[in-house]
């Protein structure tokens, strides 16, 4: 193993920078203001897209960068590490994505030398892209064309050699669904639509091989750290995780009235034990797995009856079951595990589906077929969209785009933020997460908002946002930012005490910089508001930053007698406070220039 660095532990200093058009590269150097303003992941890549991006370039154009973005703590012994970010602009939002992953892939990336891996153009024929010490080329796709991810990752690496690790797209991205995945190891880089932005580049997988490792200031005191934080994620913080997944929350929030079902016409599914983590796993359980340089082992897999394998979490099932009223397990699963040889978001399928449903309930769409509770309707109708036939064709362009085409009143109960469909959380009963979705830069997302945390832990009314609801989910963003930036996994979230300050610790070691829990504040802050920019730049409105009417003013049924509402003054309000709060103007566009950096020579919308 080569140790190679050219700025502070961690790092190498640059980005290779790959045209796909003919193979060739060049390198970007990564100055040490700009390693330390924005981390890495999520955050380097909003710096790249603002360095690389031309503006108002179209998603699917050659000429939009693609980055693989890794971060300093990738390759230590620190549990979690090895994850990695794609970051680009999405086709399903025509605004700035990142999807977050976790696999060899992000190890054998980084350790190529770069701390970012951009690709650029479109290949003249099917291609994959390999990178190793020797560069970049470009070899023959054919072979894997038309193949799921993981068949194609197979197939490559008996083709070129086992030591290659890569993040490949299958029919989903091929055929242009604009909430395609990439996927690697079985994990995938799912929200957004960036499969269909590799597509556009006909590359159908980008493999990596390195053995240059970049030095850790203080290696002792990394190999402590790690020793530690090992100890603590074998804790109660994350025990749920280790023993049900994430499925786990699918009867608690059935149980207060937050499971969205039948495209959130109700918060409640009354089959909601058929898929619960505590029925599965007593008949369907197959196996529990990490991701690599994992301690917490939180995916848990499951079979139908028939023999097929998914990887089972709470948004894919509510996605693919209440939300579509769909109950059977052996019919989620196969639509789960469908999803994932197709190469598509569970959440966006199952939000851009259930929408359909109501449309064909409604009179809407001329497709009878589509009912919500069918199972095998909801199968067929992932075939379509994967291959953009029938009624597919139309429902591969996202809820937003495909409202747009069938009018008639459809976009009021399309389940989106900025063309981006919504996670499994009901709005009206989890006002915090309400804020957080209508003005995260990603779209409807909990995962860069993480706002249900905080309606979640029982210190505020969660059907009553107030001031505090935004501070605290102010809170939750900027921790959302750091976390995928350095990048460690959510999941870990709970066993730090003093979160900035102990992440400053673990940065500290790793790097040399003397960097402390405010000024990774503060990094949090420029991260979040340099991804607003971004979205400005790329014609970002105010109108972007709300819910669909449905949940506005509408009440919702809580049973009881029980209701629970989120009137449009209120959120308004919740709005106009986190824009104050965020040091915006009122309409939510002029940036603090000390937080907000971009790159030279670009300037701020106004």
């Amino acid at each position: 193993m080569t140790y190679l660095s050219n700025g502070p532990g961690g790092y190498f200093g640059s980005a290779l920078v790959v045209d796909a058009t003919d193979g060739s590269s060049r390198t970007l150097e990564l100055p040490e203001r700009v390693l330390r303003d924005y981390l890495g992941g999520a955050g380097l890549g909003v710096w790249l897209m603002n360095e690389l991006a031309p503006p108002g370039v179209d998603p699917l154009n050659p000429a939009a960068p693609l980055a693989f973005v890794f971060s300093p703590l990738v390759g230590t012994p620190l549990t979690t590490s090895a994850k990695f970010a794609v970051v680009a602009k999405s086709p399903l939002t025509g605004l700035l994505t990142d999807a977050l992953a976790s696999s060899h892939f992000a190890i054998s990336g980084k350790f190529t030398g770069h701390d970012a891996i951009v690709i650029t153009g479109r290949a003249p024929a099917r291609a994959h892209l390999l990178i190793d010490a020797d560069g970049a080329r470009l070899v023959d796709a054919a072979p894997e064309w038309g193949m799921s991810a993981s068949d194609a990752e197979e197939s490559l690496r008996a083709r070129h050699g086992r030591r290659w690790r890569a993040a490949s797209i299958g029919p989903a991205g091929e055929h242009g669904v604009r909430y395609a995945t990439i996927s690697h190891d079985g994990r995938h880089a799912g929200r957004g639509g960036l499969g269909a932005v590799l597509g556009a580049k006909n590359i159908k997988a980008v493999a990596v091989q390195g053995r240059t490792r970049p030095p850790l200031a203080d290696r002792e005191a990394v190999l402590a750290a790690a020793k530690d934080l090992r100890g603590r994620s074998f804790g109660p913080a994350t025990a749920k995780y280790r023993e049900l997944g994430t499925l786990a929350n699918l009867l608690a929030f059935n149980a207060i009235n937050t499971l969205p079902t039948r495209n959130f016409q109700s918060a409640t599914f009354a089959e909601a034990p058929m898929l619960s983590a505590e029925g599965l796993a007593q008949s369907r359980s197959v196996a529990r797995n990490s991701c690599a340089s994992c301690s917490i082992g939180c995916e848990h897999i499951y079979a139908t009856k028939g023999g097929t394998k998914a990887r089972v979490e709470y948004e894919n099932v509510f996605a693919l079951g209440p939300m579509c009223g769909v109950s059977d397990p052996d019919q989620v699963l196969e639509a789960s595990a469908r999803c994932d040889a197709l190469g598509l978001d569970t959440i966006s399928a199952g939000g851009t589906i259930a929408w359909a449903m109501e449309c064909v309930e409604r009179g809407l769409l001329d497709a009878p077929w589509l009912r919500f509770g069918d199972g095998a309707a909801l199968l067929r109708v992932l075939d379509e969209i994967g291959s953009r036939t029938g009624v597919g064709e139309l429902l591969a362009e996202g809820s937003r785009r495909a409202a747009d085409v069938v009018g008639q009143g459809s976009a009021a109960f399309a389940p989106h933020v900025k063309g981006m469909e919504m996670p499994g959380y009901e709005p009206r009963t989890m006002q915090s997460m309400a804020l957080g979705l209508a003005v995260n830069s990603r779209g409807a997302d909990h995962n860069r908002s993480g706002a249900y945390e905080a309606d979640l832990k029982g210190g505020l009314d969660r059907v009553r946002g107030t001031a505090e609801h935004v501070r605290a989910a102010i809170e939750t963003e900027d921790r959302a930012a750091v976390m995928d930036s350095l990048i460690l996994c959510k999941f870990l979230r709970g066993v730090f005490d003093e979160p900035f300050t102990e992440w400053a610790e673990l940065l500290s070691k790793v790097t040399g910089w003397d960097v402390d829990g405010d000024e990774l504040h503060e990094t949090a802050r420029r991260i979040v508001l340099a991804k607003r920019a971004f979205n400005l730049r790329e014609g970002w409105t105010p109108a972007d930053d709300w819910l669909p009417e449905r949940f506005l003013d509408s009440p919702l049924e809580l049973g009881s007698g029980r209701t629970a509402t989120l009137p449009a003054a209120r959120l308004r309000t919740m709005i106009d406070t986190y824009y104050a709060e965020r040091g915006l103007d009122p309409q939510g566009r002029s940036l603090p220039p000390t937080l907000a950096q971009t790159p030279a020579g670009t300037e701020q919308p106004t």
